[in-house]
């Protein structure tokens, strides 16, 4: 399929598919005329990317996950590697760390808020 069928099919904009293309997260084949071709397994591995991308991962981090996308085919991993594991699980530390520090602020904003309306009671 082309870059807009495989765009509508998988959610992601035909801007998104060059872009996974670029950072070589895919690899369509290409027709005789150089249009991208988008196979089966190329559109699964492109629901991948999404996926791991809207969990927050990096593209880096994607990347090292997903093996080397072969033309005409798209492995997944069946088991990441455990360094990578480790990563993963660092990154998500990290965010709750900072999501720790974000709501922390936003509980003094919320006591400033009460505190000022009640004032002007």
């Amino acid at each position: 399929m082309r870059i807009g069928e495989a765009a509508r099919v998988t959610g992601a904009s035909a801007r998104s598919l060059r872009f996974y293309e670029d950072e070589g997260l895919i690899v369509p084949g290409r027709c005789s005329n150089g249009y991208r071709d988008y196979c089966r397994s190329t559109v699964d591995r492109v629901i991948a990317v999404r996926s791991l991308l809207e969990s927050g991962l990096p593209v880096r981090m994607v990347r090292e996950l997903l093996p080397e996308p072969a033309e005409g085919r798209a492995d997944t991993a069946d088991q990441p590697r455990s360094d990578f594991l480790d990563e993963v699980r660092a990154y998500r530390d990290r965010l709750a760390a900072r999501i720790a520090v974000l709501d922390t602020r936003k509980a003094a904003l919320d006591a400033f808020l009460d505190e000022a309306a009640r004032a002007r009671r």
